[in-house]
């Protein structure tokens, strides 16, 4: 179905000069974390580029994307954002905790919007207080309640007494879901043990010793780049159960598996989003980006978990901004607008056939009152054998009794602190 109205076209029409659309993408090519930030900004480019290619772009502007190299660095992240926001940026990517946290109240003043997509800040979910933040379609308190559903569902519903140890990066990114976890190890009465690990996560020698000494029954993971690759190694050599071991959907993909072999097999991880690359969306992706010599890499990420996940961004902010032309009659829209297409975007699974990507993610919907989705999730796990990743649930819900509580906490005491009168209106 066609969002642009008769109106919007006929402005198209007459408007034969158009300006782009822009989408910067601060992306981390370099780098302790780098394994993990290429795939993600190829995907994320590689899809503007197929819009560009073979639709003429969104709404009949074309899209650009401006790749600013951040390092998963904080201070440049900030950087980039006020290098780039003159430039008429629609929306921000950050793809760090980090720099989210910084630019909340940066982009709320300039009026742009910010796409956490599965990290920031959990609680910008409620929009009523974070007008311009979104992080839809689910959160690290999301991901923090999946991995608990999961293992009470193979403990026929009953954890009491287990021992859940978190194995976290030492940061805000680490640190979002221990909240929840501490909640749900009330509500379920299992024992939450904490492991921190410092940035960048080479060496975990100490961690795992403590790991095994203490003996788990499960272990959860909150890691990024090679933190991610280390744990499962570590987590192999002291023969943990890899069907015991859950990541969240940073810690999952063929980059954290990989290094160590077979030793990886069974191992989880968290997603919101499927795998692999057999949609019929990829054809296009083949054809008219990578085969023709356009893609933003070298085109060996197709495909790979985090590829898809920064082509599922892409695609996520570009229905974003069909939504905001409908609204708003006009192709050239601005960041103000995009803002309002992503409160009203809905995405549905007769959509996401539309648009090539049939059971690719679940359904979802943006409020002004819901800024982060239906927060559904499901498990994945990878088969060192046939070297890939496969869903083994499908997309499942969360918590909300234990998040909505939070979020509306969290959110709250925001408001509180910086003399936000909350409002939809």
């Amino acid at each position: 179905m066609r969002l642009l109205t008769m109106a919007t076209a006929a402005i198209m029409a007459a408007s034969p000069v158009m300006a782009d659309l822009v989408f910067p993408s601060l992306s981390y090519r370099t780098g302790p974390y780098a394994a993990n930030g290429i795939p993600f900004a190829d995907g994320y480019e590689d899809y503007f580029t197929l819009l560009n290619e073979r639709d003429g772009g969104i709404g009949g502007v074309a899209a650009r994307v401006i790749e600013c190299e951040t390092g998963y660095n904080t201070e440049k992240g900030v950087e980039c954002y006020e290098a780039t926001k003159g430039e008429g940026a629609l929306v921000y990517q950050p793809l760090s905790t980090g720099i989210t946290y910084q630019l909340i109240p940066k982009a709320t003043a300039d009026g742009i919007p910010v796409h956490s997509m599965g990290y920031g800040r959990t609680s910008a979910k409620n929009g009523a207080v974070f007008s311009n933040i979104f992080n839809y379609p689910a959160n690290y308190w999301d991901g923090a309640s999946h991995a608990v559903n999961h293992i009470l569902d193979e403990n026929g519903g009953d954890i009491s007494g287990k021992k859940i140890a978190l194995v976290y990066h030492n940061s805000a990114y680490g640190k979002e879901p221990i909240r929840t976890l501490t909640e749900l190890s009330g509500k379920h009465g299992f024992e939450l043990m904490e492991v921190a690990v410092d940035h960048p996560g080479q060496e975990q020698k100490s961690q795992w010793l403590q790991i095994r000494q203490q003996r788990p029954d499960y272990v959860l993971m909150w890691g990024w780049g090679v933190m991610n690759q280390v744990a499962i190694q570590e987590a192999a050599n002291i023969r943990f159960p890899m069907d015991k071991f859950i990541g969240i959907w940073w810690s999952g993909s063929e980059n954290d598996v990989l290094p160590a072999g077979d030793g990886a097999d069974g191992y989880k991880a968290l997603t919101f989003h499927n795998l692999g690359k057999d949609y019929p969306l990829f054809d296009d992706l083949q054809k008219y980006v990578v085969d023709a010599g356009k893609a933003a890499g070298a085109g060996d990420q197709v495909g790979t978990a985090l590829y898809n996940r920064g082509m599922y961004a892409a695609m996520l902010a570009a229905e974003a901004a069909k939504t905001a032309q409908g609204i708003h009659g006009t192709a050239e829209i601005t960041p103000a607008m995009m803002r309002d297409g992503m409160e009203a975007l809905e995405i549905t699974e007769a959509k996401m056939t539309e648009l090539g990507l049939p059971g690719f993610g679940p359904e979802f919907s943006v409020s002004c009152e819901n800024h982060g989705g239906n927060g559904l999730g499901a498990v994945a796990q990878w088969d060192a054998g046939a070297g890939e990743w496969n869903l083994i649930t499908g997309y499942e819900a969360s918590d909300q009794e234990v998040i909505g509580a939070l979020v509306e906490e969290d959110s709250g005491a925001f408001a509180a602190e910086n003399g936000i009168t909350p409002s939809c209106s």
